[in-house]
């Protein structure tokens, strides 16, 4: 990350990019593509394929003394999530393959049958989990409608807590929409005077916004390297809070990396796990991932996501207004908002369908398209883009009548 020291600590700029940032994705950036799914699969670093490289030549040459090393990338990676954060210590965060395995977690270590509340609006494979659980029989579900606008508030969720409830679930950033849930701290004071917990999904956040899991007041997060961290699949996390840890709670996902004495090979009755988020390891994990989140971990890290969030504001702007000139509305762009543009449309995937054959590459959830540029997309990507979602959308419409 040496060439972004070049940068300096002022603003981000279409030029500084080009000339400081761009050469680091050099690979990806070989494409004639205009990338705007990076809210999906966010686009990686030259470095990332060097440093998964390094993790399999220490298989190659070490062979099982690879765990030295291969371990101690597992706990930078752990550091670098709980500074992101703003975790209070290391070991709150646990390394996840998916943010749905960190619910999972939760759920499974919360005694008898736990009622939860959350939103329509979550992301599938939380929701997927949730009605899964509940169609099992083992939560009770309740959930929150979304307004007239399609938008969720944080109180809503405050006004259905009840003294039943044992754990409110719900996005820092909403996937669909990309609107920002304010007041969380807020909300996680009022599930704490009911007894319940909060479950918060960073997914759309971590790595976009200033995330402060500690003034948030938190109990649980999860979260993951898919997107803004460009750290591909298999890279995520559950955070835990101290007092959560300190409560008592027990993991029923666990493994034999949380064992205390993890490699005694000691076999008692009751188990004995290591303290603290710890506990909540299970069993052989999957060391490459750390590898390959580690580029962008860095670079997010060393960047600044304040810096990144300004510069994403000012892409996101532009390109709203560019759609605006070709008669097309979209909501985003502001502090209310996450790192994409949605744009409402009955025929949304035929529109992303008719874009990727003019080498615009989106998506849509639902009926909303979704566009998110980078700090690597140029002001000339914005206005081509702009006019090929124009011509998408004439182009579908006509062949409708």
């Amino acid at each position: 990350m040496k060439a972004l020291a070049q940068l300096g600590s002022g603003p981000l700029t279409e030029d500084a990019v080009a000339k400081y940032v761009a050469p680091l994705f050099s690979r990806v950036l070989a494409s004639d593509r205009i990338y705007l799914a990076n809210h999906s699969l966010g686009r990686p670093l030259d470095q990332m394929r060097d440093d998964v490289v390094e993790a399999t030549r220490l298989w190659e040459s070490r062979l099982g003394h690879a765990w030295d090393d291969w371990l101690e990338e597992e706990h930078a990676f752990r550091s670098r999530i709980a500074e992101l954060i703003h975790a209070p210590r290391v070991d709150c965060v646990v390394p996840k393959t998916s943010a749905g395995q960190g619910l999972r977690a939760v759920l499974n270590a919360l005694p008898g049958t736990p009622r939860v509340l959350s939103t329509r609006g979550e992301f599938d494979s939380v929701d997927i989990l949730l009605k899964q659980y509940a169609a099992l029989g083992r939560i009770e579900m309740r959930w929150v409608e979304a307004d007239v606008r399609g938008e969720f508030s944080a109180r809503q969720l405050i006004e259905a807590l009840d003294d039943r409830t044992d754990l409110v679930v719900v996005s820092q950033v909403m996937f669909m929409t990309g609107q920002v849930m304010e007041d969380l701290d807020a909300l996680a004071e009022a599930c704490h005077r009911k007894r319940a917990r909060l479950l918060v999904d960073a997914y759309h956040a971590v790595g976009v916004l200033p995330v402060d899991v500690a003034a948030m007041k938190a109990d649980f997060m999860i979260g993951g390297s898919y997107k803004y961290l460009r750290g591909g699949p298999g890279a995520c996390f559950l955070y835990l809070s101290p007092e959560v840890m300190e409560s008592g709670l027990r993991p029923l996902d666990t493994g034999w990396f949380a064992k205390a004495a993890t490699f005694a090979y000691e076999r008692s009755e009751v188990p004995v796990l290591r303290p603290g988020g710890d506990a909540f390891l299970e069993g052989t994990p999957p060391v490459l991932t750390y590898y390959q989140a580690r580029s962008g971990q860095q670079f997010t890290l060393t960047a600044g996501v304040e810096r990144l969030r300004a510069y994403g504001l000012d892409r996101l702007r532009r390109l709203k207004t560019l759609l605006a000139a070709e008669g097309i509305e979209a909501v985003g762009g502001d502090a209310a908002h996450g790192a994409f543009l949605a744009v409402r449309l009955a025929e949304a995937q035929a529109v992303v369908a008719r874009l990727e054959e003019q080498g615009v590459i989106t998506d849509a959830r639902g009926e909303w398209l979704r566009l998110c540029p980078d700090c690597l997309t140029r002001e000339e990507e914005l206005r081509f883009a702009a006019k090929s979602l124009r011509a998408a959308v004439e182009e579908e419409r006509a062949s409708a009548l």
